[in-house]
């Protein structure tokens, strides 16, 4: 399986993939080159539907690191653990994805993505917002109760963390329509110019609602963290549940996001 999805890049995805980044910019160095990377993995080259989402990932985080070299966050080491961590599960999703039989799981949610790299079905928008998906619904509840562990503070609503938290929804408001006309063709930005704001708005609505989910589910993950059995039941749940709106988003019918 992996030398069919990788192909010719086989050698320069397991390099990469050895390495774990430990601070923001070596997450914003190890996306940057993972790019290149997924932009020369055939057929598809250019288009490869987890680039699709990858070029988004990577601009968000850029704009993570320059709030937190500005100085925008009210506990800056609580947010370069999240970004560590948060990026570290999208990281071992390829390991596994692209391991041998004893390497762990890949998470369903992302091998409905990882699946679609051949092609050739793939729109890019429902790409992004299915690797969106996976890292959000899925990933992010975990990377958050293991930053709260590390540092030995809790997710409480309306702390310093929660704030520095709330802080990457204007991230993805200030650079979601950009990336999204990025992802549409020219008659689809004609269509996008008569909508006006709308779409930008109810698509930041939606990252916006679906962060808070995260939020919540950390908090009930929380309770129950050292049960190892309470957290594998809940980590299958969210998986089933973030796959089934996977296969929603890459359908027919996730096309007409596009």
């Amino acid at each position: 399986m992996t030398q069919s999805v990788w192909g010719p890049v086989q050698q320069e995805m397991s390099d990469l993939l050895q390495g774990y980044p430990d601070d923001v910019p070596a997450v914003v160095d190890q996306l940057t080159k993972l790019q290149d990377i997924l932009m020369r993995v055939p057929p598809l080259l250019r288009e490869n539907p987890l680039g699709d989402f990858n070029k988004l990932y990577l601009t968000i985080t850029e704009g993570v690191l320059e709030k937190l070299y500005d100085g925008e966050f009210k506990d800056p080491a609580f947010l370069s653990r999240l970004d560590v961590e948060f990026a570290a599960r999208y990281f071992d999703a390829l390991r596994a994805w692209a391991g041998s039989g004893s390497s762990p799981r890949c998470p369903q949610v992302w091998s409905t993505l990882f699946a679609r790299i051949p092609g050739p079905d793939c729109r890019p928008l429902p790409s992004a917002c299915a690797g969106v998906n996976a890292h959000i619904n899925y990933d992010l509840p975990f990377a958050l109760v293991t930053t709260f562990d590390h540092l030995g503070t809790e997710p409480v609503d309306d702390s310093d963390q929660h704030h520095d938290y709330l802080v990457i929804n204007e991230i993805f408001a200030d650079s979601i329509p950009g990336l999204r006309r990025g992802y549409l063709e020219k008659w689809q930005l004609l269509i996008d110019m008569m909508n006006g704001c709308l779409d930008d708005w109810w698509q930041g609505e939606a990252v916006e609602y679906t962060r808070n989910v995260a939020w919540r589910n950390a908090q009930k993950l929380w309770g129950f963290r050292h049960d190892m059995g309470a957290l594998d039941k809940e980590r299958a749940g969210l998986d089933r549940v973030a796959s089934d709106l996977n296969r929603l988003l890459l359908s027919p019918l996730g096309a007409f996001l596009q």
